[in-house]
């Protein structure tokens, strides 16, 4: 059977947790300030994955709105109890500087689609919870510890606390169980139970290049735990050449037969800058058992290729994605922040209507609909009616990656009413947020007609286009740097910064008269190009 190839989750689906209920397996990633909140993706064999459900989709579950960049939804935990599937996820309100906001809470269903229940909520006191099932029917809650006195460091270690779901909340004492080794930045928690061991596998050496999944043992679920002989039982941090890099933060499943295989995160960075704008993506390594430790199987170095029980069709991966609007919005889509749809977009008539809110990059209320960058290499395209009155209306098209770093092919106006288009780039502004001064010269266009817009990415060159109607595409614009659209150039750099690049429709109106815009389709084509690194 050929051998997969990683990731098995491409672009933007970091903190990946595992879950097998009888022949069928489940992974949950993060989804940070991208609305629904979590992804949640079904297969049957660990090698073809289908998105099934973003289970955090109403206001009673998940309001993000004025989350900063990369806060929002961090490492939900997916855990099957025999009865019910559990959810567990941090809503990050603050992340910078010396506090973080970081409120934790638990979600349940009788089945993966739903209904999922309204959040109970337990705690503030770190990120990434997670809750485990043990084999006498309590239920216990671990989540990294936070201490912004640093003393000695911010990650405090793992805390242990019983949770009690007929009252819904943590019971009894609590215990740092585990303080992490000096690589630092202790987080990721999942308990496991075999052979009358509690293993303890944890995230260390923050998200970027010094990533690690670290394993300890103990026999009481208190501790004291011991760590694995290898310490980091996976990482790329001592292989700057190998394909997987940032490998880290994982979660553990077997199959029926018994094989035991782990899926972490990683990233494929390009260029000689080592961006990875497809952000962390989520890969599968086979493990196996041995003194009742777990090895990963030509570890700890991540491989790219990986034995697993199915055959991978890569069909549906490179076939061109014509997204039209007459069943509403395609699932590859999202949005930020926002529960509140109606206020920024609708499908009308097999078209999208985008509601110009606030400016792009808003943290509270921007009218944006993108789908991820799942290639290297692509061209994007749409085709926009909008007719705006003067500069504080505008539409288009977007590559974007947070509010520091976008690439924007407008339809707007001049302050005399005259329709023109205008490309608006923000390359890497962090802290300011400001525009690339001065703008591309505008394009003076009619000021009735749909204007087609488009965009190809080939490694890290970005090149816009357009046409009026009748007319074929033609170069605006010069070309631009792509590859600042990634967590190392998106604002805070690598260690805070956790999404990836999308490409979209947006729509802003900051006279505040919400001025719709309307998308007749949207166009997404994996395109090969040399400077690819599928294989490297």
């Amino acid at each position: 059977m050929p051998l997969v190839r990683n990731p098995i989750l491409p672009g933007f689906n970091a903190d990946p947790s595992i879950v097998r209920v009888g022949d069928d397996y489940y992974i949950a990633t993060s989804t940070f300030e991208w609305y629904p909140g979590v992804q949640i993706y079904h297969s049957k064999d660990l090698a073809n994955w289908e998105l099934v459900i973003r289970p955090l989709n109403r206001k009673s579950q998940l309001d993000m709105r004025g989350d900063p960049d990369s806060c929002g939804v961090w490492a939900p935990c997916l855990t099957h109890d025999g009865e019910k599937f559990w959810l567990v996820y941090t809503d990050v309100k603050r992340k910078d500087g010396s506090f973080k906001d970081t409120h934790n809470y638990i979600v349940s269903a009788p089945a993966i689609e739903g209904p999922w229940s309204d959040p109970v909520y337990v705690n503030s006191s770190g990120f990434d919870p997670s809750l485990f099932h043990d084999e006498d029917g309590k239920k216990w809650f671990v989540n990294m510890l936070q201490d912004h006195r640093r003393r000695p460091r911010s990650f405090a270690g793992i805390v242990l606390q019983e949770f009690d779901p007929s009252v819904g909340k943590l019971v009894g004492p609590k215990k740092n169980i585990f303080k992490g080794t000096e690589l630092d930045l202790v987080e990721g928690p999942h308990l496991y139970k075999r052979n009358g061991w509690y293993y303890l596998l944890t995230a260390e050496g923050g998200t970027a290049y010094h990533h690690a999944c670290t394993l300890a043992r103990a026999r009481d679920i208190w501790g004291p735990y011991e760590v694995h002989p290898q310490k980091h039982i996976l990482t790329s941090k001592d292989a700057p050449l190998t394909a997987i890099q940032r490998a880290g933060h994982g979660d553990i499943v077997e199959t029926p037969d018994g094989r035991t295989y782990l899926v972490h995160l990683g990233g494929r960075p390009t260029t000689q800058e080592r961006r990875c704008v497809l952000g962390r993506e989520t890969s599968i390594q086979e493990a196996y058992w041995e003194d009742d430790w777990l090895f990963v199987k030509n570890g700890p170095v991540p491989s790219l290729r990986v034995d697993v029980p199915g055959t991978r069709d890569d069909s549906k991966y490179w076939a061109e994605q014509r997204y039209t609007f007459e069943n509403g919005l395609h699932k590859d889509f999202q949005w930020l922040r926002t529960p509140e749809t109606e206020r920024i977009f609708a499908t009308q008539e097999g078209k999208l209507v985008l509601f110009g809110r606030e400016s792009i990059g808003s943290w509270f209320e921007q009218s944006l609909v993108a789908r991820r960058q799942t290639h290297f290499s692509y061209d994007a395209e749409t085709v926009v009616d909008f007719s705006p009155t003067d500069e504080r209306q505008f539409a288009g098209l977007t590559a974007y990656y947070c509010r520091y770093n976008f690439f924007y092919l407008t339809v707007t106006a001049h302050s005399d009413g005259q329709r023109e288009l205008l490309i608006m780039t923000s390359e890497a502004s962090w802290p300011d947020g400001k525009l690339e001064m001065p703008l591309a010269e505008p394009v003076q266009i009619p000021n009735e007609g749909k204007v087609r817009l488009a965009l190809t990415i080939r490694g890290r060159e970005l090149q816009f286009f357009y046409a009026l109607e009748g007319e074929e595409l033609k170069k605006i614009g010069r070309v631009y740097d792509a590859s600042i659209l990634s967590d190392e150039c998106g604002g805070h750099q690598a260690h805070g910064s956790f999404t990836g690049a999308f490409v979209g429709m947006a729509c802003s109106d900051i006279n505040g008269t919400v001025l719709p815009a309307t998308f007749d389709y949207f166009v997404y084509r994996p395109v090969e190009h040399h400077t690819d690194r599928y294989d490297v």
